[in-house]
């Protein structure tokens, strides 16, 4: 089964109900707009998820891949305008059949391509903490830090396509080594 996820787990999606929820008994002036249309010429930057940057080590090594049996792709775009943006490092690690997360195997980095996908095959996943998950990182100079834990539907998915927004790193941002 292969499927596309949009950083989203559980406790994110019951959030968002919630906030959706309520944000319709408010004034329209009072609240911001929950989603935009797919015409939009803004892109707002994607929002680190919790738990994301659980077992992250700086500076993942490129590698061609991690194992076979699930792929990790997406694009990664720009804040602002969604311009693709190539040549950026997305470091992907996840417990699978080899191993935890912390599994120097199980952790590498990939570099865009011209029209902002990332693509990385790797181990099947296995559940860590009762979900099987992915971390998927941006940690460079250029664009502010993100982390995503997309959670996937079953440990028998063999892929996920997780997109991104990226914003401009702000001068007053501290960065990770």
């Amino acid at each position: 089964m292969s499927g596309k996820i949009i950083v989203v787990d559980r406790r994110a999606l019951l959030a968002g109900a919630a906030a959706v929820g309520g944000a319709r008994l408010l004034p329209s002036f009072v609240t911001p707009a929950v989603a935009q249309s797919s015409t939009s010429s803004s892109f707002s930057p994607t929002e680190t998820m919790p738990g994301g940057s659980n077992n992250y080590i700086a500076n993942a090594p490129l590698v061609q891949n991690l194992g076979t049996g699930f792929v990790a792709s997406g694009v990664v775009r720009r804040a602002g305008d969604g311009a693709p943006l190539s040549n950026v490092r997305v470091q992907i690690w996840a417990a699978t059949e080899r191993g935890g997360e912390r599994v120097t195997s199980n952790r590498g980095s990939v570099m865009t391509g011209p029209d902002g996908t990332y693509r990385l095959e790797i181990s099947p996943i296995v559940p860590q903490f009762g979900q099987p998950h992915i971390h998927i990182a941006y940690d460079d100079r250029d664009f502010a830090t993100l982390f995503l834990r997309p959670v996937l539907s079953s440990r028998h998915d063999k892929s996920i396509t997780a997109d991104f927004v990226l914003a401009l790193a702000s001068s007053n941002e501290p960065r990770r080594s």
